[in-house]
């Protein structure tokens, strides 16, 4: 009888597990990561007695905006979408006689019905479809039990401390990562997994790495009071102190970090105030203001004190005044002598560039051209007692700084004829007589460069690169 039960067994599983499933899975709520997926059976359906945890070759599964699907056989994840749409699932171990080619699928059939059979009827395998909530997850409160330490740095007042705060809010989650939080996390589930069966690891967590967090945040110069305001630097630190735990291991990470108060402890604020209040009486001037300002709160109290008689009154209000007034006085003159020095040791301020004026009548250019007649700027003239090297650099000392060569001395101007003129050209300007021969005298025939010894020029042309030669000779 119970071979007869296997048989019947085996084959009435097979026949039942023939039907297409169609899988689906409605609106995941806030609090659930991930659920197991459904089929989809309703009164119609015939497909009423095949197992829950078999999943037909050529079945259909839905996927929604916002869900990752996972397919587990055996325990082991073998496909994963997460594209919003509909996925047929084709890889199935469990043939169909509706889907694919009918003789192979019969065959195959025949020979899962005599698979089952040698498990007592039963199917010998486990297939699982999981939905994962890969929307961003709110509403997650913290709140720190016991103050957290951070670091108060001042430059201005030099406070460089560690105080304690506390603080509150809500931050935001995410599943980056479903395989990993299937595979380290949750794993095969019967029943929804919600937020709650981790919370309370995650916010031990979330509370221990807030002190890295608050030492990096610390760092930047950020103050406790205006975290608030900062929230993206504190969850980019967060993601990066969590990192090993909850991304790399349950493939989760903090969207977005909101503090809704932060608060120190009533005696580092007092202390915090104090300090920052002696640092701005540092300033003499301040400082002399308070004394002031207290004097001067002195005064109506002794003014006030009416008990004594007003002559006593007047008395006191008297000794108040002098008291600390000379004092006082010396603070502003120490304050006004720091001004002046101050003032002493910035540096003058550069002249405004007054710009250069065209031959045309156009002043103030402060361009390489004029805007009214297009002429360039002019170059700067050389200074009085410079002179031109033959390497092409402006010197005004006695040797050149780039190649070292020695100033020249200074040649006659031009050629002295037997009258006693001095002349330039071919013949003398006073008598008409001709420049005698074997005094050559060199000009550049391009741009008009005399060199500084007309008698020995260089090479090349300093200004234009034209070489020298016969052409260049003027007399």
């Amino acid at each position: 009888m119970g071979l007869i039960k296997a048989a019947l067994g085996a084959a009435g599983g097979v026949m039942a597990d023939q039907w297409r499933e169609y899988f689906y899975c409605e609106a995941i709520p806030s609090d659930v990561l991930a659920v197991k997926g459904r089929k989809k059976v309703t009164g119609r359906s015939s497909n009423t007695k095949g197992d829950d945890n078999i999943i037909s070759n050529g079945s259909v599964i839905a996927i929604a905006d916002g869900q990752c699907m996972l397919i587990v056989e055996q325990g082991k994840v073998v496909d994963v979408c997460a594209e919003p749409g509909e996925y047929t699932y084709d890889m199935s171990t469990e043939p169909s006689i509706f889907y694919g080619d009918l003789g192979e699928n019969v065959k195959n059939v025949f020979m899962n019905i005599g698979k089952r059979f040698t498990f007592g009827g039963e199917a010998p395998k486990d297939q699982r479809i999981y939905y994962f909530n890969t929307k961003e997850l709110t509403g997650n409160k913290y709140g720190t039990p016991s103050p957290v330490p951070f670091r108060v740095v001042d430059q201005r007042a030099g406070i460089d401390i560690d105080i304690g705060i506390r603080c509150f809010g809500e931050y935001s989650i995410r599943l980056k990562n479903p395989l990993l939080f299937y595979t380290n996390v949750c794993g095969n589930v019967s029943e929804d997994y919600k937020t709650e069966n981790i919370a309370g690891q995650m916010k031990t967590e979330l509370l221990t790495a807030l002190q890295p967090a608050f030492a990096k945040i610390s760092e930047m110069g950020i103050r406790y009071s205006a975290l608030p305001g900062h929230t993206l630097e504190l969850s980019d630190a967060l993601n990066e102190q969590l990192s090993g735990k909850w991304r790399d291991l349950r493939g989760m990470e903090i969207v977005s970090f909101g503090v809704s108060s932060v608060k120190a402890n009533e005696e580092d604020e007092q202390m915090i105030k104090e300090l920052q209040r002696n640092a701005a009486f540092m300033d003499p001037t301040r400082a002399a203001a308070h004394l002031v300002g207290s004097q001067s709160e002195a005064m109506k109290a002794a003014a006030a004190n009416t008990g004594a008689g007003p002559a006593m009154a007047f008395m006191g209000m008297g000794l108040a005044g002098q008291a600390g007034g000379m004092n006082a006085q010396n603070l502003f003159q120490m304050g006004q002598q720091q001004q002046m020095q101050q003032q002493a040791a910035q540096p003058a301020p550069a002249p405004a560039m007054q710009g250069w004026t065209c031959s045309c009548g156009q002043g103030g250019i402060t361009g390489n051209f004029c805007p009214n007649c297009g002429a360039k700027k002019p170059e700067p003239k050389p200074a009085a007692d410079s002179w031109k090297c033959s390497c092409g650099a402006t010197v005004t000392g006695k040797f050149c700084p780039e190649c070292g060569s020695p100033r020249p001395a200074p040649a006659a101007d031009g050629w002295t004829c037997a009258c006693g003129a001095v002349n330039k050209g071919k013949f003398c300007s006073e008598c008409g007589a001709k420049k005698p021969a074997g005094v050559p005298q060199y000009k550049c025939d391009k741009c008009g460069w005399e060199p500084a010894d007309p008698k020995h020029p260089p090479k090349f042309c300093p200004e234009c690169g034209d070489p020298f030669d016969d052409g260049d000779i003027v007399g």
